[in-house]
């Protein structure tokens, strides 16, 4: 069974903070699934992770390839085509209770400016929590990411 973290972001923007945790998700061994809700946003980040530095070089794939099964980072607005083990979400890319079971971790990262986006991901966090999912939220508003609340789930 696993987990939903959620990233609230204040210091840093979705395109610094996510080559990081897939870095780290990589170095699990984990496949991963980047879903968001918009085409136009998930071209916008492949391109960015394409231009990133050569020595943190994530080896990724739009979805609708040929080779989407063998992607290791898979970005989709959709069901991940590459069996993750984990799912980052983004732009308020909805997850299901059933999705954080079924996955090593579900990652839910969110824009702490944009008050619709905080909002969002306070609603997935109680709908993820009463289903039971474990839940942690991580906020880096100090300076460095830091747990402030955690929900064993059940």
């Amino acid at each position: 069974m696993g987990a939903a973290y959620f990233y609230h972001l204040t210091r840093h923007s979705l395109e610094e903070t996510l080559p990081m945790l897939l870095d780290k998700a990589m170095g699990a061994g984990w496949r991963v699934a980047v879903r968001g809700v918009d085409p136009g946003r998930m071209e916008w980040l492949d391109q960015k992770l394409w231009l990133g530095p050569e020595e943190g070089f994530l080896p990724h794939g739009l979805a609708g390839g040929k080779h989407d099964a063998h992607q290791p980072v898979l970005l989709t607005t959709g069901q991940a085509g590459n069996d993750p083990a984990c799912l980052m979400t983004v732009d308020g890319a909805n997850v299901t209770p059933d999705e954080v079971s079924a996955l090593e971790r579900v990652c839910i990262l969110f824009d702490g400016h944009d008050m619709e986006a905080v909002q969002h991901a306070r609603g997935q966090w109680k709908a993820l929590t009463d289903a039971k999912c474990a839940a942690q939220y991580w906020s880096e508003e100090s300076g460095r990411w830091e747990k402030k609340a955690e929900s064993a789930g059940g």
